[in-house]
């Protein structure tokens, strides 16, 4: 294994992400020495499939993918997991002598962050906001935790639609409904979503106002920069159960470290170590 270990993130709005130090960290506890990109497609000049060539060919063993190109990322890897071609989103994304090849890592880290807070606990009828990249990684983590039914709004209806289409394929039986009011579909809902960028640093609000909130069990926000969002803030005082972004950033995150280098990690040093030391 070459060292640096050259790794890197490609995506937009990404000033804040705390993914490099999360690699540089993981390096640090194996002796290994990393470097992590951050690379704006918009910064570089170049659509996202040029720049994705580029590194390709550059001498990255890997690179995560964020918003909004997990779904184009998808398109351009191999994928060996039937369920994540099924998702037909990727992000993370490893480079070999056989190409490139593509793995979803939002999945099993949203499982792993799902679990730890709720158990065993179903996520009963979900309300999903967002129907991109994340958002579809999500849903079918949650479908395999055995939700019942999915609520599905995002700006562009047709997106919905096709994430409901795709459910309904892999999960017979699954309840489905699409709209384009969130308060509306938020009646009853057990879990509420927010696989949108809406609230992060840069974009600030929240997806759902605070009274449509009202009598939900648990909320997740995809949103982990800042960890504290205002969709979450509302959830916790309409008594829900809340999920941060961020247990989803440190899950995703020690797959895909796992998938990059084969080394071992230590989760419980790693969370110190990011709260506690800056890496330049």
């Amino acid at each position: 294994m070459p060292d640096p270990i050259r790794l890197g993130l490609i995506g937009d709005n990404i000033g804040a992400s705390q993914a490099p130090r999360f690699h540089v960290l993981a390096g640090r506890q194996n002796g290994v020495s990393v470097t992590y990109d951050r690379l704006v497609p918009r910064e570089t000049g170049e659509e996202f499939e040029a720049l994705f060539a580029r590194v390709a060919r550059g001498g990255y063993r890997g690179i995560n993918v964020t918003y909004p190109y997990k779904e184009r990322a998808a398109r351009l890897v191999r994928i060996d997991d039937p369920q994540v071609a099924a998702m037909g989103a990727v992000n993370t994304v490893l480079f070999t002598a056989e190409g490139a090849q593509g793995y979803n890592t939002d999945h099993s880290g949203f499982i792993a962050a799902y679990r730890q807070a709720r158990g065993e606990a179903t996520p009963g009828h979900v309300l999903l906001i967002g129907a991109g990249g994340v958002g579809r990684s999500i849903a079918f983590a949650l479908a395999t935790l055995g939700a019942q039914e999915f609520r599905i709004t995002d700006t562009l209806p047709d997106r919905a639609d096709a994430l409901a289409d795709t459910l309904r394929r892999n999960f017979p039986g699954l309840a489905l409904r699409t709209g384009r009011d969130a308060a509306a579909l938020a009646e009853g809902a057990t879990g509420m979503v927010n696989a949108t960028p809406v609230g992060m640093v840069g974009q600030p609000g929240t997806p759902l106002s605070p009274e449509a909130m009202q009598g939900a069990a648990w909320a997740f926000d995809a949103v982990y920069t800042p960890v504290e969002t205002q969709f979450l803030v509302a959830a916790q005082a309409a008594g829900a159960q809340t999920i941060s972004g961020y247990e989803l950033f440190i899950g995703q995150g020690v797959d895909a470290w796992r998938l990059f280098t084969g080394l071992p990690l230590g989760e419980s040093r790693l969370r110190t170590e990011l709260t506690a030391e800056v890496v330049p």
